[in-house]
């Protein structure tokens, strides 16, 4: 055991080698031995002891015992149960046997323990998707979530693209930058949580349903465990990045709706879940009623907070037809409320149209013309003199005061009780019922005072017709209208407040919460050319008069920066994914080797002997091969790799993401 804590101490004297945790980094060690890295064996030189054990001198030189010293390092007992299953063809064998035939091996379940990193392919390509579903060491899984290098930053505003100077900060040294960050969207939130953890007020996401009309085409739409395993890698970092008195919104349909529920309570806990909001997002017409059973007309929304405690709720309002029930109104409400005189409304409509009763309005223009006239006189009055109209109604279980107001208007039924209250409205009752105003029932919404109702857990008011074209980005499935994401943002955040989407899409959530007065901060992965969120969002900024622009009189103005993940093996991936033959992928194979991050135990050798039996898979599966292959850790630039030479990492990547950072050196 000695010489295992001689190794490790030696090698944490090379910060580029050690964790934010303080732990080796294992892999990356691994990696360097493979490649002879000088930096890693001037190391062992340094100290007598791995000297002796792991160099050996002929004619005068030292050589480096590779095979030795990796065979070492993946010794159960230093690298605790950190194996990687392999394929037969292309594993390293220790002793003569694979890895997978030794008993002291120790495999993690992939769907329960593992991360499933997912991606993405244009929307408009349907696409299998080629998952990395292989076993992990918890130090490798470390590795890949590690902070990134961005690159290809830009800021946009009202005056167009420019280059990128610095971001912004507040007084407390956080960004205050809107921002678009392009790249997988697991591993742009664990690069989001050094600057964000525990700053976001409100999340959003419409993640891919799970169904074979999904516009996301994620391997063939996922299974239950698969797509489940997707969503809880995600679910854990974005309640990280919550604030105490934040909550998220998970917008789904039936499908994985139950599964959902269940691993939402799992990760934010049962006591945290606030609500299910049903969503009526289509009607029963066309090629739906052919479908067996009741037509499928609903979507939902699970609501969570991080902390209920700590949350604040605020109520909510829609528009709403006149109710009928406020048929009072006050006569002289200017006097001393104790000599009001109360009338009906019904006989003021009638006073105002000029007609002596009701049957004389009948007489004239039939019951039905007659009853739509008067209604409308009626609404009319009251919205005119909303101060002056009340209905009445019993409170249930009255307590305390009230209780005792109740009962004293009881005995006196003729008169006005009227009782002042500190920081709320007064008691107003007669004959034992209590008085509510129709000002109480008016409420701004879209620019204009209607009359409203307090927002329940079934929406059924909003329009999701026509909305292929909002924002000026044409994006045909799975668009959200702006006034339902403008009642989330409105409702559940303030002005200022920090906003997180990262299953963006086309940019409807960054677009609402922009105009809206929010930040915001956006993760998408796919490019849609013409019809890409940046797009959307330099739309917004130019002032663009879709959606709920001008119901807000929005006129455009601020700005937001985009940066991407710096892509290195998912350059790879990609170029696998978009292969039509064997032969292209065999170039691709030949490019991987000289310039691809290899899984360090994969034997080349072994690879290329056995060539023929990889020309006979199916290409689907010589796809799936090539990934395994492929070291993951290196899909994208770690942050601890942004000076090192082989990510040739240009100084405009190193100043963004320095600055990102906040790393001065």
């Amino acid at each position: 055991m000695k010489l295992y804590q001689t190794l490790e101490n030696q090698i944490k004297k090379e910060p580029n080698y050690v964790s934010d945790n303080g732990e080796v980094k294992k892999w990356v060690v691994l990696n360097k031995a493979q490649n002879f890295d000088e930096e890693l064996i001037g190391l062992l030189l340094d100290d007598s002891d791995l000297k002796e054990k792991f160099f050996i001198k002929v004619k005068d030189v030292l050589v480096f015992k590779q095979n030795l010293f990796i065979q070492f390092l993946e010794q159960k007992n230093y690298l605790n149960d950190s194996y990687t299953q392999f394929k037969n063809k292309v594993g390293l064998s220790i002793d003569g046997q694979y890895l997978k035939q030794r008993n002291e091996v120790a495999l993690v379940w992939p769907f329960k323990d593992c991360v499933l990193e997912g991606g993405q392919s244009r929307e408009e390509d349907k696409r299998e998707e080629i998952f990395f579903n292989e076993t992990l060491a918890q130090d490798e899984i470390t590795e890949l979530l590690d902070p990134k290098v961005f690159t290809n930053a830009k800021v946009f505003d009202k005056d167009g693209e420019k280059s990128f100077d610095q971001l912004n900060r507040n007084e407390k040294g956080t960004i205050t930058d809107n921002l678009i960050i392009k790249g997988n969207n697991l591993l742009a939130l664990h690069s989001l949580k050094k600057e964000f953890a525990g700053k976001v007020k409100l999340i959003y996401i419409d993640p891919p349903y799970n169904t074979d009309g999904d516009s996301f085409q994620y391997n063939d739409s996922f299974n239950h465990s698969t797509w489940l395993t997707f969503m809880k890698n995600r679910l854990i970092v974005a309640k990280e990045l919550l604030h105490k008195s934040g909550c998220l919104f998970i917008h789904i349909d039936y499908i994985e709706f139950a599964y959902l529920k269940v691993l939402c309570d799992e990760v934010f806990g049962v006591e945290n879940f606030v609500q299910i909001i049903s969503v009526k997002t289509a009607t029963p017409a066309g090629f739906k009623v052919v479908n067996p059973g009741p037509v499928n007309v609903t979507e939902f929304i699970l609501m969570y907070t991080k902390n209920k405690k700590d949350y604040k709720f605020k109520k909510g309002y829609v528009e709403a037809p006149y109710q009928k029930d406020y048929k009072y109104y006050i006569v002289n409400r200017e006097d001393e409320y104790s000599s009001w005189i109360i009338s009906d409304v019904k006989s003021k409509a009638l006073e105002l149209l000029n007609v002596e009763n009701e049957k004389k309005l009948k007489d004239e223009y039939g019951n039905e013309i007659a009853s739509i006239i008067l209604e409308k006189k009626i609404e009319q009055f009251v919205m005119d003199n909303p101060s002056i109209v009340f209905a009445t109604y019993g409170p249930h279980k009255p307590a305390g005061i009230l209780k005792e107001l109740i009962q004293e208007s009881k005995s006196r039924p003729d008169d006005i009780i009227y009782h002042e209250r500190e920081g709320a409205s007064p008691f107003i009752l007669k004959a034992g019922r209590l008085l509510a105003f129709y000002d109480k029932k008016l409420q701004e919404i879209d620019g204009k005072l209607v009359s409203t109702q307090l927002l329940t857990d079934f929406w059924s008011d909003l329009s999701w017709d026509t909305l292929s074209f909002e924002g000026g980005v044409d994006f045909k499935n799975g668009k959200k209208p702006e006034k339902f994401l403008k009642r989330i943002i409105e409702v559940y955040s303030n002005e200022g407040d920090l906003i997180l989407d990262y299953h963006l899409g086309s940019g409807s959530t960054c677009a609402v919460a922009h105009k809206l007065g929010r930040k915001y901060i956006g993760i998408e992965q796919l490019d849609y050319g013409k019809n890409d969120s940046v797009v959307r969002l330099k739309n917004v900024v130019n002032g663009e008069q879709g959606g709920i622009s001008k119901s807000i009189n929005w006129q455009g103005g601020g700005s937001f920066v985009y940066l991407e993940l710096k892509k290195y093996n998912q350059i790879f991936v990609e170029k696998i994914e978009d292969a039509q033959d064997a032969e292209s992928l065999l170039k691709i194979w030949e490019e991987m080797k000289t310039k691809s991050f290899l899984n360090y135990n994969i034997d080349i050798k072994k690879q290329e002997q056995y060539l023929e039996d990889f020309k006979a898979l199916h290409l689907k599966e010589q796809k799936q091969h090539l990934c395994e292959l492929l070291n993951k850790n290196q899909l994208y630039v770690n942050l601890s790799s942004l000076n090192d030479g082989n990510f040739e990492c240009t100084p405009e990547e190193k100043k963004v993401t320095k600055d990102f950072y906040q790393i001065k050196h």
